[in-house]
C-alpha cells in the first residue's frame, strides 16, 4: 500500500469513529485494518480528551496528538490565548520548554518569528508536523537542551517563554521555582542577558510571595482561573521597566470575557478589614482573588465587611456594580439543622459550601444525608466565635 493511502485510511478511520468507545474499536476491528489500530485508536482517544481544552486542534482532521502525558501537561487554547493578550507585539520569540506547543502556537500569534525548543525527540517531530501544517515558515525547531541552545546563541529575543517541569525523578509534584526544571532561579541573569522580556508559567499551587522572594525582581503576576478554578500562575520581567510598584493581576476567565481584580501588596498590607454581621448578600471572591491574597483590599475596594479573619467571606446589604465573585443572596440562617434541613429540602438535594466551618462539605452531607444539587445552597463559616449555617441562593 502506497504511504499516502495508509495515511489517508488511518486519517479517515480516525474521523469515522470519533465518538466511539476507544476499547470497543480495538476489539471489533482487530485484525482487519491495512494500518496501525492502535495508533488510529490513540489519535481518536486524545481527541475526546482534548474536545473541550482545545477545541480548534481536536477538530482539524490533520494534526497528530502525542501520548496522553503531554496532552495532560499542556495549557488550554484558553489560558494559552490570554497570555498571547496580556503581551506586546515584537519580533522575535522562544519557548524554551515547547511540549505539546499550544502556549508556542498562540503567544506566536504576537511575534514574527518564533523558535520551538524541547528535548523529548518524538514529540519535538510531531509538534513540528503540526506546525508546519497550521503556519507554515513561522517556526524554527530545536530539539536539545535550550538553556544550552540560549547560552551558545548570539540572538536576543523580545520574549523568552519558559514553563519549567513541575514533576520530580520520582513522579511527585514540585512547586518551588528553584526545584523545577530548567532551574529559572539560578539561570535567571542568562535569560535577561538573552531576552527582552520573560514569562514564566508556574503551577497553581505556587507560593507567590516565596516565588518573589526567589526572583525579586518580577514585576507583574497574573493569577489565571478558568471558571473559578485557578490553573496557572505567570510571572513578568520586562527589560526597562523601572516602576516600584508590583501588579498582582487576579483573573477568572469565564465565557463572558475575562474578570480581573488587579492590587499591589502594598495596598493589601495597608488595608483593613471591617467585620460585621450577616447582610443580605454573601460574597465569595473568585479563587484566584484568594490565591493571591487579596483578601483585605478587596473588602475595601468594594466596601464589604467580612465575616471572619479566616473565613474569607464578605458580606453587605446592597451590591455594587462588577464584584469580581460569586454572589449569595441569604435567605435564612439555619438554626435547628437536622429539623429545618428536612423541611427545608425534603429530597435531600442542596449544594453545601463551608468556608472556616465546624465540619468539611463532605462532612456536612453525610452527616444530613445530602447530595448537591439543584439552585439553592447551604453555607457553613464562622462569623465572629460562632458557627453558622446559612441557606441562600445564587444571585
Amino acid at each position: 500500500m502506497p504511504l499516502s493511502t495508509y495515511i489517508a485510511s488511518l486519517k479517515q478511520f480516525v474521523q469515522d469513529h470519533l465518538t466511539e468507545d476507544p476499547a470497543q474499536l480495538l476489539f471489533a476491528h482487530s485484525g482487519k485494518t491495512d494500518f496501525d489500530l492502535k495508533a488510529a485508536v490513540q489519535q481518536i482517544q486524545a481527541r475526546q480528551k482534548t474536545r473541550q481544552k482545545l477545541p480548534s486542534w481536536a477538530a482539524h482532521p490533520d494534526l497528530i496528538f502525542p501520548p496522553s502525558l503531554s496532552l495532560e501537561q499542556a495549557s488550554s487554547e484558553e489560558t494559552a490565548r490570554f497570555k498571547s493578550k496580556i503581551l506586546p507585539k515584537g519580533k522575535t520569540m522562544i519557548d524554551l520548554t515547547g511540549g505539546f506547543g499550544v502556549d508556542t502556537f498562540y503567544l506566536a500569534e504576537k511575534f514574527e518569528k518564533a523558535i520551538y525548543c524541547e528535548r523529548n525527540p518524538e514529540l519535538s517531530a510531531i509538534v513540528e508536523y503540526n506546525f508546519n501544517l497550521l503556519q507554515p515558515d513561522k517556526f524554527e525547531f530545536y530539539q536539545g537542551d535550550s538553556l544550552e541552545y540560549l547560552s551558545k546563541s548570539n540572538l536576543t529575543f523580545d520574549l523568552i517563554f519558559v514553563d519549567p517541569a513541575r514533576r520530580g525523578n520520582h513522579n511527585q509534584k514540585l512547586y518551588k521555582l528553584a526545584d523545577c526544571e530548567p532551574d529559572i532561579v539560578s539561570h535567571w541573569v542568562l535569560l535577561k542577558s538573552k531576552g527582552e522580556s520573560i514569562l514564566v508559567k508556574a503551577s497553581p499551587m505556587l507560593d507567590i510571595k516565596q516565588a518573589i522572594a526567589e526572583i525579586s525582581d518580577i514585576q507583574q503576576v497574573w493569577v489565571v482561573s478558568v471558571k473559578n478554578e485557578v490553573k496557572e500562575i505567570l510571572l513578568f520581567w520586562e527589560k526597562g521597566n523601572v516602576s516600584n510598584e508590583r501588579i498582582i493581576h487576579a483573573v477568572d476567565l469565564q465565557s463572558g470575557g475575562p474578570n480581573e481584580f488587579s492590587f499591589t501588596y502594598k495596598e493589601e498590607e495597608s488595608s483593613e478589614s471591617i467585620f460585621g454581621e450577616v447582610s443580605k448578600y454573601l460574597i465569595e471572591p473568585y479563587s484566584p482573588i484568594l490565591k493571591a491574597g487579596a483578601f483585605r483590599s478587596f473588602g475595601k475596594r468594594f466596601g464589604l465587611k467580612k465575616l471572619h479573619p479566616n473565613s474569607h467571606l464578605y458580606t453587605r446589604n446592597n451590591l455594587p456594580d462588577g464584584i469580581p465573585g460569586r454572589i449569595f443572596e441569604v435567605i435564612q440562617e439555619i438554626n435547628n439543622l437536622k429539623k429545618e434541613l428536612k423541611q427545608l429540602f425534603p429530597i435531600g438535594k442542596v449544594n453545601v459550601i463551608t468556608r472556616n466551618y465546624a465540619l468539611s462539605a463532605d462532612e456536612f452531607k453525610k452527616k444530613y444525608r445530602l447530595k448537591d444539587g439543584g439552585d439553592s445552597f447551604l453555607i457553613g463559616t464562622k462569623v465572629g466565635e460562632k458557627f453558622v449555617t446559612l441557606y441562600c441562593r445564587l444571585v
